[in-house]
């Protein structure tokens, strides 16, 4: 049995849970030396505590490297033992480093990038200092792990031609997960019983734009449309969150849930999902693939994205959901008209995505053991 020592950056988090669960599905023995955004995180794996941190807080995220490191150096018995160090997003990438340096080992480390950092894309002193950094760890990696092959195209080969191995690694619901059955193609989804279309925002509620292109929706169809948001709103981008939600009697916001163990009940309920993101325009947002397309389009919900971004193209090429170009201000309120005066399209895309295999939305099992293994492989064979 492979052992992994995953330094994860918030142990409470939906998808650092959903990678716990499919290392372990794969057989993978996992520990986890991970930070946590809450006072108490409890987990169903051996973890060690390697403190807390608050969204947005750059500067204390920075020392929390460091602090981190050291804890996890304290604990060289459980870092020892592993066989590979799987790191996630760059801060942890950096703290896994410090600490094999403080514990003296030289146990062979993977990258996780499942975000570029806008500080990262930026082409003043700051970008240039953290590509630097990144640079200096990729090489010292046994491979790179992305969710997207945008984030290759764009960032990496850009600035990092020749010094990593990658791995695609979706973000699809891990195959030992509880997330129940997959509706029967013809069936009509739970959110027509409610009198309302109903359109979600499920996930990280992270984006300023995106959130005022729900609230003027909201307001442009008081009476037909609803809208359900289901999440952990990111304060440092929405500051004001609740009171515009409470403002509108057809918004709701259920908070945060349990994947995967709600995602059935949240999708049966949805219409269709927004899958768009502007927090990092032009860079990030327009290269990512969110979980909420794999989640969505397990249970038969489509999805809407806007043109010229990854999110978009993956599902034109699987022809299950709808794109919009600029200005969304007008073409999204547009689409939502017409979807509700005809829901034909709507329910040829949920069909489409019933009939897709299990695959295109579930990791199968083994694929991620044999990510690692591929990665370990290029190790013993230096």
């Amino acid at each position: 049995m492979t052992r992994v020592a995953f330094f994860g950056h918030d142990a409470g988090d939906a998808a650092v849970r959903r990678r716990v669960q499919a290392m372990r599905d794969d057989g993978l023995s996992v520990t986890g030396f991970m930070m946590r955004r809450k006072d108490a995180i409890a987990t169903d794996w051996n973890n060690v505590d390697l403190g807390r941190t608050r969204d947005g807080a750059f500067l204390q995220r920075v020392l929390r490297i460091f602090s981190g490191a050291r804890l996890a150096a304290k604990s060289r018995d459980a870092l020892a033992a592993v066989d590979v160090i799987y790191a996630r997003n760059l801060d942890m990438l950096a703290c896994a480093f410090l600490a094999k340096r403080h514990a003296k080992l030289d146990t062979p480390v993977i990258y996780e990038s499942l975000d570029v950092h806008r500080l990262l894309t930026r082409g003043d002193v700051v970008g240039m200092l953290l590509r630097w950094v990144e640079k200096s760890l990729l090489r010292r990696t046994v491979g790179l792990v992305v969710s997207s092959p945008a984030f290759l195209s764009n960032h990496f080969e850009k600035h990092y031609p020749g010094l990593y191995t990658p791995f695609l690694v979706e973000n699809r619901l891990a195959a030992g997960s509880d997330f129940g059955p997959r509706p029967d193609a013809g069936d009509h989804s739970a959110a027509q019983d409610s009198g309302r279309f109903v359109l979600g925002w499920v996930g990280n509620l992270r984006c300023q734009r995106s959130f005022g292109l729900l609230c003027d929706l909201a307001d442009r169809f008081p009476d037909t449309l609803e809208i359900r948001l289901h999440g952990q709103p990111a304060r440092n981008e929405i500051p004001v969150f609740e009171p515009k939600i409470d403002a509108r009697s057809n918004m709701t916001f259920a908070g945060r849930y349990r994947s995967p163990e709600d995602l059935a009940d949240i999708y049966a309920g949805l219409d269709l999902v927004w899958a768009g993101d502007f927090m990092e325009a032009g860079y990030n947002s327009v290269w990512l693939l969110p979980n909420r397309i794999y989640e969505g389009g397990y249970f038969g919900t489509p999805a809407v994205a806007p043109k010229a971004t990854e999110t978009a193209a993956w599902i034109e090429q699987k022809a299950c959901g709808f794109t919009i170009s600029e200005p969304l201000s007008e073409t999204l309120p547009e689409l939502i008209a017409a979807v509700m005066q005809d829901r034909s399209a709507l329910e040829s895309y949920r069909n489409r995505l019933l009939e897709l295999p299990n695959e295109v939305f579930i990791q199968p099992k083994g694929f991620f053991s044999e990510v690692i293994a591929r990665a370990l492989a290029g190790v013993r064979s230096r």
